[in-house]
């Protein structure tokens, strides 16, 4: 069951404005990352399913984080079936993420309350996202289009919240330029986690790295308030 609320969910993407994604095999060294994030500031976190056994992984990371991360939402990512959003659902995912639309995913998780973010590339996607329940959409990927697909969205669909996933960079520059076209929030993966940090050890170093992006989303968010 999910530890947070949809709202509560949804609040603590908006403030944090960036969802770390990431996958790892060995428990141990998930445990790490998420700790190393959490120290940073992050308060979401994306765990993808793209591994064998991927859920078993993850059901511990719940169990884990629960208590040593008690404000982190967990939540599921690259689920692509109803059947194994309703599995992570059960292993306690406080939302799902997706790389596209299916309809079956929102309706698992609209009765269970749990936000559902799906992947979107078009407009017309993302409408059909929007009357299917999802208060949040993700454009992916990301680095196939550029912030002025976000900016031309909201034109006319100015209540959109838009996720961009895939291709985001920790930098100023780039996530300056998503958050003043009108991103909700972005999603970061292998940019965010260097290997050869997670290869030494060196958790402080991506801990300053989160603590560094969310400090440049909240002055690009800032600069938007009239």
């Amino acid at each position: 069951m999910a530890k947070f609320d949809k709202l509560a969910v949804l609040n603590k993407i908006h403030d944090t404005g960036m969802i770390p994604v990431y996958y790892q095999r060995d428990v141990e060294t998930a445990k790490k990352v998420l700790k190393a994030c959490y120290d940073g500031g992050v308060r979401v976190f994306e765990f993808t399913n793209r591994g064998d056994f991927a859920h078993e992984v993850f059901g511990q990371l719940v169990k884990w984080s629960n208590i040593e991360c008690p404000e982190l939402a967990l939540g599921a990512g690259s689920i692509v079936d109803a059947a194994t959003a309703a599995l992570y659902i059960q292993l306690g995912a406080n939302f799902i993420v997706g790389p596209l639309l299916n309809p079956e995913i929102s309706k698992v998780c609209n009765r269970r309350a749990i936000p559902y973010c799906p992947g979107c590339g078009t407009v017309s996607e993302v409408g059909t996202a929007q009357e299917l329940g999802a208060e949040l959409v993700k454009l992916f990927p990301g680095d196939v289009y550029t912030p002025k697909m976000v900016k031309a969205l909201l034109a006319p669909c100015p209540w959109s919240k838009i996720m961009v996933t895939g291709g985001v960079a920790p930098t100023r520059e780039n996530l300056t330029v998503w958050f003043q076209a009108g991103a909700f929030c972005v999603g970061m993966g292998s940019k965010l986690f260097p290997a050869d940090k997670i290869a030494t050890g060196r958790w402080t170093d991506i801990s300053n790295r989160c603590q560094e992006c969310l400090e440049i989303i909240k002055e690009a968010k800032n600069t938007l308030k009239p």
